[in-house]
């Protein structure tokens, strides 16, 4: 009988730090997720406010 309660016990604390190691691994995951996301998103978002700022052929020959 003692096996069998410890048995028990044992699957109950399995599935906890399963459950516990299981959000952990997917907050990290989203967390990398989102990060190279915003790494794309900010790399489109500067190479377009460059275009932006960069003066035009037509401006540089009327400057000239």
């Amino acid at each position: 009988m003692s096996r069998t309660v410890w048995t028990v016990i044992g699957v109950i604390v399995a599935v906890i730090v399963a459950w516990f190691l299981v959000d952990v691994l997917f907050s990290l995951l989203w967390f990398i997720g989102k990060l190279a996301i915003v790494a794309v998103v900010a790399v489109v978002v500067f190479l377009v406010l460059r275009n932006l700022m960069r003066p035009s052929d037509e401006q540089k020959s009327i400057e000239r």
